[in-house]
Formats: C-alpha cells, sequence, structure tokens
C-alpha cells in the first residue's frame, strides 16, 4: 500500500473520518480533565446509588473536547447484594460507534477490586480514562465516592531563563536552552527538575589566604554539592574570637535563597573550626568565612569539609 497522509488534497479529496480525526488529533493534547487535583473534585455521592457529575467541567479525550453541560448530571450505580463489595470505575468514554465522549459507569465484580479500564485502539470500540472510583457495600442503599480524575497536562516549553512562560500553569515544564535546566512550576514558583553544572570552580582570590586546593562545586537537580579546598593564613595572626573571609565565592545561581550553611573544618594543630556560607539573603550574599576557631598564626592551614544544600 502506497504513503498516504491527511488532510491532503489527494486523499479522499480533503475529507477525513472520524476514525482518521482519531488518529491526527489523539496527540494534539493529553488525554484528562481540565484543571487540577487542587480544584473541585468533578464525581461526587449522590442521593441513593447515584453518582453526580459535576457542571462546568471540559475534558479532552483521543483529541475530542467533552462539556459537562451547564447543569449537574446523574449516574446511576447498579445495587450489589452479591454478599462482597464491589468497586466500579466512573469514566470518561470515547464510544466509537457514534463517536461520542460521555461520563459512564464501568462496573466491577463484586470481591474483586476495580476492574480495568478498557482502551481499545483503532476504529472501533470504546476508549476510557477515569473520573472516580465508586465503593458500594453488599446491601448497600448509599455509595462512597473516591475522586480519580485523570488531568491533562502541560507539555514542555523551550525557554530561557529570562523568557519563561509570564503565565504558567500548575505542573507546566521549561527546558532553559541557555542553562541546559528543566523547570517545573508548583502553582506558586519554579523549582528545578533537572540541572547539571559541570564542575564549577569557586575559589575567590584574597591577599591573606592563599588556595592550596581548588574549591570546586556540581549542581544536580536543585542541589549544590560542595567541596572547599585548603587554605593557607598568608595575613597577620588573628584570635579565636575574630572571623575572617576566606577565598571561596558561591557564584550568585548556587547561593540558598534564605539559608546560611555551615561546614567543619579541621585547623593546623589538630583543632576544629566552623564556616559560615552566606545566603543570599544575607549582607554577604555566598561568601564564607572562617567563623568558630582557635587562634590563627600566619602559615596556618585551614582543610575543609564538604557540604551540600538545596537551591530553588
Amino acid at each position: 500500500m502506497a504513503q498516504d497522509s491527511w488532510p491532503s488534497p489527494g486523499h479522499n479529496s480533503r475529507a477525513v473520518t472520524d476514525s482518521e480525526y482519531e488518529q491526527m488529533a489523539s496527540r494534539f493534547s493529553d488525554d484528562g480533565v481540565d484543571g487540577s487535583p487542587a480544584g473541585t473534585q468533578v464525581v461526587t455521592a449522590g442521593s441513593g446509588l447515584t453518582v453526580t457529575v459535576r457542571s462546568g467541567v471540559r475534558a479532552s479525550l483521543r483529541g475530542h473536547a467533552w462539556y459537562s453541560g451547564t447543569s449537574d448530571s446523574t449516574l446511576n450505580i447498579a445495587a450489589n447484594s452479591s454478599g462482597s463489595t464491589r468497586v466500579d470505575w466512573v469514566v470518561l468514554r470515547l464510544d466509537r460507534s457514534d463517536w461520542t465522549v460521555n461520563a459512564a459507569i464501568r462496573q466491577g465484580a463484586a470481591g474483586s477490586g476495580a476492574p480495568a479500564l478498557v482502551q481499545d485502539l483503532g476504529s472501533t470500540g470504546v476508549y476510557e480514562i477515569p473520573l472516580a472510583q465508586v465503593t458500594l457495600v453488599s446491601g448497600a442503599s448509599s455509595v462512597t465516592v473516591t475522586r480519580a480524575e485523570l488531568y491533562a497536562g502541560t507539555r514542555m516549553r523551550p525557554c530561557t531563563s529570562t523568557t519563561r512562560n509570564p503565565t504558567p500553569r500548575r505542573g507546566e515544564l521549561g527546558f532553559e536552552t541557555d542553562t541546559g535546566r528543566m523547570v517545573l512550576w508548583t502553582g506558586s514558583s519554579w523549582t528545578r527538575v533537572f540541572d547539571n553544572s559541570g564542575i564549577v570552580s569557586v575559589n575567590s582570590t584574597l591577599s591573606t589566604w592563599s588556595n592550596e586546593t581548588e574549591s570546586v562545586l556540581e549542581a544536580r537537580n536543585g542541589s549544590v554539592h560542595l567541596r572547599m579546598g585548603s587554605f593557607t593564613r598568608l595575613g597577620n595572626a588573628f584570635t579565636g574570637a575574630s572571623t575572617s573571609r576566606l577565598p571561596v565565592l558561591i557564584p550568585s545561581d548556587y547561593r540558598h535563597p534564605t539559608r546560611d550553611q555551615y561546614a567543619i573544618c579541621y585547623i593546623t594543630g589538630v583543632a576544629i573550626g566552623r564556616i559560615t556560607i552566606y545566603s543570599a539573603a544575607s549582607t554577604t550574599p555566598g561568601q564564607a568565612f572562617l567563623t568558630q576557631h582557635p587562634d590563627i598564626h600566619t602559615g596556618d592551614s585551614v582543610l575543609a569539609g564538604a557540604i551540600s544544600w538545596a537551591v530553588s
């Protein structure tokens, strides 16, 4: 059979069947309800053996739009006298016999848990996605509804770190072409899902200290991993009551937004000290200071450890 494509002049004079439309449109958007689990549930328990499908809900299924209408609708649940609890699905169903999408019930077998959803491919059959689970105890005159909506997602959008979508939707992903980072909108802020900085040198030249071993960091998936080097005192001696800046500077992208970080270090004379790495919110952002220590003399060495923290 020759290759084919549609819509095109050479394919049935541009006429497209329902099946061909589904094949073409099923990946236009993800299957699911428009919204998020933070919104009002779509299906609730109704009176007696019924469930209520909320009005004003929109969804997409295999490229077909669905609207629940301007008023609530009711679906009947079959009685259960089996002696065992039964679990049904409330589904959104594309029925290819008439190419319509409707909320419907996929009835389960008593004692067997929730039934499998039917997702036929091709040009016949039905395709279902979940809206809720209905639990019906044997002999009960009412039902229990557990929400289980499948929500339509959002696609990953290429952008830069300065041109992210200004009006994102919850769950939206962006790939920053200038940084190589993948970011996700939580509903209130962007958070890093993936990033890999490679090895970044954070040495900073100071006249009072020398860098004997390079200080480096790597950022991976929203976490910064810093391995500080070793430093030798070149300047004057100072007492344990003083602080001294060390030759390390954390770049702005890798600073903790609000919290200072603390690292242990070893000092000449088998002594222990503490290094404070200041947050982006401090007056000395990204700088590292020797803040707790014995008296330091010219020629003393500081061997710093490793530390990690999260970044937004």
